[in-house]
């Protein structure tokens, strides 16, 4: 009995503080269900609390500040070790491995308008096993009410009803598949004139392209003639560092086709040429092939010889399987330029790492503001992960900057090596079609794609013009140049935007220049001002 009498004796001089942690120790098992519910990891934690009875009351102190604190709260998924999140690691670490295991490619479809990229890209999905046919019956009947049956396909990239009615493609649609050997990001751009910069930052975030190509009588000419998208999206697709080119011949079902040999030769021989012309080394970079995206013939299994008899060649699947993964440095300084951004717990930005190498809890720099932040989560595909490397397309969960204060274009990078920001710099430019009477000289005005920014620049400056035949630099310095003419200049922008030399990052090194809604003129970045502003 006196033992017991001293025992509640201590218990009564034990401290408030233990007081409240026995109780709500003692609330603790339902309160943590709920939380373990929305995170699905009920049985980890039921284990956690039987087995890590050490770490409780540090726990219990993260889940009160917590409740006392909402607002606080995305601070608490950076991995400590003590956090009330210690039994997410083992799922998150098993979803690493899975997206670890396999390479992963940026797959960008571009071709005119209507030659049926976003059907091919909803046929792929489907095939693939990422679309359930209940889906695609619910958007047969949504293309039949509105007289648009063949457009049922594109409807699964197409998501919006504004490109559903019209029948184009507006924003750069994006959604992942994989193969067996390769995790694939499809990049559905718009092939409409007037949304030619929304295809820009789509192609700036591809490793390969897909040319989609209608061999429909009439359409393959109207796309490659003059003003056709299917060249400006070519050489486009170059500039922005589109190396190997994928071109399919589409639609060759069309009763004005009906998988003619003659047909399909006929468009290999106009747009061999032309891919020369635009720098594609044609044997090493370049694969044509003949598909129906309505049907899905040749994209995941080869075409039979009933179909087609001429055709033995590889179907869409393989030739995307055989293609190599670029070279990236997983251990150089970060960069991802930010293309999209929107609150979520926090404020979430999208964007491709073109080097380096996320993790949980890194502190970095969005550049040009300088807005120190900190990582909360990684969201790559649909699944949340704690490390991501270079070349995967994904959502960085942010604190320490608000929405507001952020655009398409700023960059993230890393503390020690951030990237800079300039006003100006100097680039090798390549005119390729000024418009009408336009003469090319010092005060030309256009509109700067280069990665994800778009801003209006001025060539200050016109410094040498190269000689196309020796490639050397003329001793003359240049007034003004013409068509087809290539030319060192200074180039200004209004407002402050990351880039980098091209010789350094490519990908944030080359750029386009448009005025009115055409391209004309692309180009690199040779040097940047000595002092630009990175610290």
């Amino acid at each position: 009995m006196d033992i017991e009498e001293d025992i509640k004796a201590l218990q009564l001089d034990s401290s408030a503080e233990d007081t409240v942690l026995v109780n709500v120790e003692d609330a603790r098992p339902d309160e943590a269900i709920k939380h373990d519910k929305a995170d699905g990891e009920d049985s980890l934690m039921e284990e956690e609390r039987k087995t890590d009875d050490v770490e409780k009351p540090d726990m219990l102190e993260d889940e009160l500040r917590d409740e006392a604190h909402p607002d606080l709260k995305p601070e608490h998924v950076e991995p400590k070790g003590v956090s009330g999140k210690e039994s997410s690691p083992p799922e998150d670490m098993q979803v690493e491995v899975e997206v670890n295991k396999k390479r992963h490619l940026n797959v960008v479809f571009i071709g005119h308008v209507d030659a049926g990229k976003s059907t091919i890209g909803g046929q792929i999905l489907l095939l693939s096993g990422q679309v359930d046919d209940r889906t695609i019956q619910k958007y047969e009947k949504e293309a039949k009410d509105k007289n648009r049956e063949s457009w049922y396909m594109a409807y699964i990239m197409d998501t919006n009803e504004e490109e559903r009615v019209k029948g184009i493609t507006v924003e750069v649609g994006r959604a992942h598949f994989e193969t067996e050997t390769t995790r694939f990001t499809i990049l559905d751009a718009p092939g409409h004139k007037s949304y030619v910069p929304n295809m820009i930052s789509g192609a700036s975030q591809a490793d390969i392209g897909v040319l989609v190509i209608s061999a429909r009588k009439g359409e393959f000419e109207t796309g490659y003639e003059r003003g056709g998208q299917t060249r400006e999206h070519v050489q486009l697709a170059k500039t922005l560092g589109v190396t190997k080119l994928i071109i399919v011949v589409n639609k060759m079902d069309d009763p004005t086709v009906n998988w003619s040999k003659e047909r399909y030769d006929e468009i290999e021989s106009k747009m061999v040429p032309f891919l020369r012309s635009s720098g594609y080394n044609v044997k090493k970079d370049v694969q044509f092939l003949p598909i129906s995206g309505l049907f899905g013939s040749n994209l995941k299994t080869r075409l039979e010889k009933s179909v087609c008899p001429w055709w033995s060649g590889h179907c869409l699947f393989e030739v995307l399987d055989a293609v190599e993964v670029p070279p990236r440095d997983p251990n150089g300084p970060l960069r991802m330029p930010i293309i999209d951004k929107f609150k979520d717990m926090g404020t979430v930005v999208m964007g491709k790492i073109e080097s380096g190498s996320i993790r949980e809890g890194d502190n970095l720099l969005i550049m040009p503001n300088k807005a120190a932040v900190k990582v909360l989560a990684i969201f790559c595909d649909e699944d949340r992960v704690r490390h991501v490397g270079p070349g995967e397309n994904v959502r960085v969960r942010l604190s320490g900057v608000e929405e507001d204060d952020l655009l398409s274009g700023f960059v993230l990078c890393s503390v020690a090596k951030p990237i800079p920001a300039v006003t100006e710099f100097v680039a090798q430019l390549q005119i390729l079609e000024l418009l009408d009477n336009a003469i090319f000289t010092a005060g030309y005005k256009a509109v700067l794609h280069v990665h994800a920014v778009v801003e209006e620049c001025e060539i200050v400056e016109l410094m040498q013009q190269i000689d196309l035949k020796t490639k050397k630099p003329m001793k003359k310095k240049p007034l003004f140049v013409k068509n087809g003419a290539i030319v060192l200049c200074r180039v200004q922008v209004n407002n402050m935007i990351c880039v980098e030399k091209f010789s350094n990052f490519a990908q944030l090194g080359r750029f386009t220049l448009r005025t009115e809604g055409k391209t004309v003129a692309v180009g690199k970045i040779t040097a940047l001002p000595t002092v630009a502003d990175s610290a």
